[in-house]
């Protein structure tokens, strides 16, 4: 690969584009001499001939056609990018924010609404993954801030997490299993019948299975799915024991209740992270400030 300046390209872009000079000299502010210059240049790394000139008119070789047609939507994405970033800063700034639909739903709509009156020209983008995605995504820094479930493999090193609230998880069932109501399964019985829960590409579903491994048991469910609200509707009529959130169970009714165990699932905890690695803007800064100092 050819290391060539992107100041070269620039010149190239403008001479292209107005195929005149003087006019790229004076749209980069620069002198008619250097433009000359910075394309004799690029010529030369490139070893090609990129513009026919003459003294009444310049004109692209079929090369420099070819180099045209990359560059020219390379240097309208850049001002496109440019342009964007101008107007965030302008309204306020911009926040990308990871979460699940669960924790999205029942934790952080609060803070978006507090988020939002303190900055309503800020741009807020949320991104709606499972836990466990959320994390490659704060890693690859496609967002700025990240609210996931912990314990949590996949946060890596660069992370650094804020725990902000604990929670368990519970076993719910509806009428159909209202013998269940008031009993106090084993883990062993509760494989009698048929689980629901979310599937392997969430931190809920690794944590189960470790909590049954550790126990000597198979965990083998009947669903898995991406939403625990489709598992709690599932339950509700009927298709089997559904493992979610106690967050997420407040308001579903009468017919759903909490099957007791005899062995205590562990307690797990909301996080909000960040990349160590990645420098977080005025507005991300701020949205983490609500969750540095909250009592869990």
């Amino acid at each position: 690969m050819i290391d060539i300046n992107y100041e070269l390209y620039k010149v190239f872009y403008h001479v292209a584009s107005t195929l005149n000079f003087s006019e790229a000299s004076k749209r980069l502010f620069i002198s008619q001499s250097a433009v000359s210059q910075s394309i004799k240049t690029l010529e030369r790394k490139l070893d090609q001939t990129l513009f026919i000139r003459s003294t009444k008119k310049v004109r692209l070789t079929p090369e420099g056609e070819i180099l045209m047609r990359h560059i020219e939507p390379a240097m309208n994405l850049i001002q496109k990018g440019e342009t964007q970033l101008l107007d965030a800063a302008s309204t306020g700034g911009q926040i990308r924010i990871g979460a699940s639909d669960t924790i999205c739903r029942y934790f952080l709509i609060p803070y978006l609404e507090r988020f939002h009156n303190a900055f309503p020209g800020a741009h807020i983008k949320v991104v709606n993954q499972t836990s466990t995605k959320c994390a490659e995504l704060l890693r690859n820094g496609l967002v700025d801030i990240i609210i996931v479930n912990h314990p949590n493999n996949h946060l890596g090193t660069t992370a650094s997490a804020i725990p902000i609230k604990k929670f368990r998880d519970v076993f719910i069932a509806g009428n159909t299993f209202k013998d269940l109501k008031g009993s106090r399964l084993s883990f062993s019985q509760l494989l009698h019948y048929p689980i629901l829960m979310l599937d392997k590409n969430s931190t809920t579903n690794e944590f189960l299975h470790q909590v049954f491994q550790q126990h000597q048991l198979d965990l083998v469910p009947e669903i898995e799915l991406t939403s625990n609200d489709l598992l709690i509707d599932l339950a509700r009529i009927g298709l089997g024991i559904a493992f979610v959130p106690d967050f997420c169970i407040s308001g579903t009714g009468d017919d759903i209740f909490v099957i007791e165990t005899e062995e205590e699932l562990p307690e797990r905890e909301l996080v909000i992270a960040y990349n160590e690695n990645l420098p977080l803007s005025r507005v991300s800064m701020e949205f983490l400030s609500y969750f540095q100092n909250s009592s869990m």
